[in-house]
């Protein structure tokens, strides 16, 4: 596969070049598009209680992206490189440093994306690295490096409002490491030189490396309704049915109320659990079966929106986790498409069991401030009880300085969720983000 990529991405250039020098370098130049965005992130994690040191973390990263101009009607290349540097910020104890802003490195460098698409009025193809954006698997932007995966993705446009969705990812890069790996968040860290920070990490080293994913989407939308179907086959690990569906209420009132439903659907062996002997939340069970649904209402208005959800894992005895939804790119992230979750925590981190979440959102200054506030509850059977609170401020200055973003988030967490409060779960949890990005 790599060697596919490197003579791909060859051909391509050479290709770009040829057809650059028939109209003009300066004129192809011209046509293509160069962007970036600068990141300035600290985060702090306080849990009040000496048997558990607070945590922080400091980085400041860049992003750069060239997409070229289209050459042979229709073909491009596009690259992306980030970087992250935590400007000799780090902790001299490991145990003081939030690893899951970029691990335990000063650095992280990486060529993210790199990959050849092909581009007409109803197809896109592309083949090498990239960023994704479905479901299940997307680029958990919520760091300073984003997720992006190695392998071949095809989106077409057959008649109007109807996109159907295909994609095969052999590797993955994780928001803390710079290379591709055969892994995921189920992994332990370092596996196989990777530095996974932030999921279970529950598989011991031996664990047999993953072949990735195939997945295939349909989505239709139509006036102010939408639906979306996807299957995942996760290599080793489970197989995934999802769908959800979007009805917003046409009227010229006002308030204009909105209703979300969700359904997910999981079977399989889970080989990677099973031949290793691991369980899930002390659950070995015999085989994947997780059945999951949810549903959304809420409100929008002029310069804001109110809205209320609730998700449910129902409980499997015999399964592994007890019917725990097996999320290998998403699991510990929050980046799942579930409506309850917190900043840090989510139902699929948890396991079985049900949640809600009332979130509330409004631009004091239109397109200028934006403040969000929620509260999200979680009740399962095997992580005990939490609740989470959730303020968010948003400042996007506008004129000369448009295209910067100053926010700040808090969270408090209450509870008993495993490995949250290790050695003191009553004790609440406070986490901080500052961010400070600009768009270039």
């Amino acid at each position: 596969m790599k060697k596919m990529l490197v003579t791909a991405m060859t051909a391509a250039s050479i290709l770009s070049c040829v057809h650059a020098q028939a109209e003009t370098l300066g004129q192809f130049f011209a046509k293509s598009k160069i962007d970036g965005q600068i990141r300035s992130y600290y985060f702090s994690r306080l849990y009040g209680t000496a048997d558990t040191p607070n945590a922080y973390a400091y980085s400041l990263a860049g992003r750069i992206n060239v997409l070229t101009a289209p050459f042979l009607s229709g073909f491009r290349v596009g690259v992306s490189f980030y970087t992250a540097n935590a400007m000799g910020t780090l902790a001299s104890n490991p145990d003081r440093v939030d690893k899951t802003l970029m691990g335990d490195s000063p650095s992280v460098n990486a060529l993210g994306q790199a990959y050849l698409e092909y581009q007409d009025h109803w197809i896109t193809a592309k083949v090498g690295n990239q960023l994704v954006d479905t479901p299940w698997l997307n680029r958990v932007g919520g760091r300073v490096i984003p997720v992006t995966y190695q392998g071949v993705t095809l989106e077409a446009h057959p008649v109007s409002g109807l996109t159907l969705s295909a994609l095969r990812i052999f590797r993955w890069k994780d928001r803390t490491t710079d290379q591709f790996y055969r892994d995921n968040l189920y992994y332990p860290g370092h596996y196989d030189g990777d530095s996974l920070y932030g999921g279970p990490n529950v598989l011991p080293a031996d664990t047999p490396a993953s072949n990735g994913v195939l997945a295939f989407g349909a989505g239709y939308h139509w006036l102010t309704a939408k639906t979306d179907a996807w299957f995942y086959q996760f290599d080793q690990f489970a197989n995934m049915f999802y769908w959800s569906g979007h009805y917003a209420l046409p009227t010229s009132f006002v308030l204009k109320p909105f209703v979300d439903a969700q359904f997910t659907r999981e079977w399989g062996a889970g080989e990677a659990f099973a031949s290793t002997g691991t369980t899930l939340f002390g659950q070995s069970g015999q085989g994947v079966n997780s059945t999951n649904w949810g549903i959304k209402t809420g409100v929008s208005f002029p310069h804001g929106s109110l809205w209320w959800g609730y998700d449910a894992t129902e409980l499997h005895a015999h399964a592994l986790g007890g019917g725990a939804i097996i999320s290998p790119y998403t699991v510990g992230y929050t980046a799942d498409p579930l409506y309850v979750d917190s900043m840090i925590q989510g139902l699929v981190g948890v396991g079985p069991g049900h949640g809600w979440r009332v979130r509330a959102a409004y631009w004091v200054l239109p397109k200028e401030v934006q403040l969000t506030a929620g509260y999200s509850q979680f009740t399962t059977y095997f992580s005990g009880n939490s609740n989470w609170t959730h303020f968010n401020v948003s400042y996007f200055p506008q004129g000369m300085f448009k295209g910067l973003c100053l926010r700040d988030q808090v969270e408090v967490g209450n509870g008993g969720v495993q490995g949250l409060f290790p050695g003191s779960p009553q004790h609440s949890f406070v986490y901080n983000r500052v961010m400070f990005t600009y768009k270039f």
